[in-house]
């Protein structure tokens, strides 16, 4: 029973943000929601696309990615993007923080939380920049992946 109620109210959520937002309910976007917010594993598109297709066989991938792109721009996801340009989501929008492994990809949450008072001193050595948000991730190697011989020197 607790897990209908939790579908319920995460569904309930999905429909007043869309709604919010000027979008309309849809079964599609529906499924993607609720893959993400019952996954750590923060997927790509395509891995979105492999899980939901499980339950709706003729979701596309850009539908997929519309329906991403519409949980991210209604705050119920977050999209993380590197610098070799791909991307991954978040269905967790509380602040937490990453690691990422540098051979796979996978992307995994720390728990903890950086103190407000480390926060402060972060605003203060930025001179000039006013913050208004940060995101910490660390990068590495997963358990899976690690050199052999260990992993290379901690570079700034």
């Amino acid at each position: 029973m607790k897990e209908h109620t939790t579908v319920h109210a995460s569904e309930s959520r999905l429909r007043a943000a869309l709604e919010a937002n000027g979008h309309r309910f849809t079964e599609q976007r529906a499924a993607v929601y609720r893959f993400l917010i019952g996954t750590d594993t923060h997927p790509t598109a395509d891995e979105v696309l492999v899980a939901v297709r499980r339950d709706l066989p003729s979701i596309s991938l850009a539908t997929v990615y519309k329906s991403l792109e519409t949980l991210v721009g209604c705050g119920l996801a977050v999209k993380l993007n590197y610098t070799d340009d791909s991307s991954r989501y978040d269905g967790r929008t509380d602040p937490h923080h990453h690691a990422r492994c540098l051979a796979c990809g996978r992307v995994t949450d720390l728990p903890g939380e950086v103190s407000e008072r480390e926060i402060q001193l972060l605003r203060k050595r930025a001179r000039g920049f006013t913050v208004t948000g940060y995101r910490f991730e660390v990068s590495g190697y997963c358990s899976d992946c690690v050199p052999k011989g260990g992993p290379a020197p901690l570079s700034a």
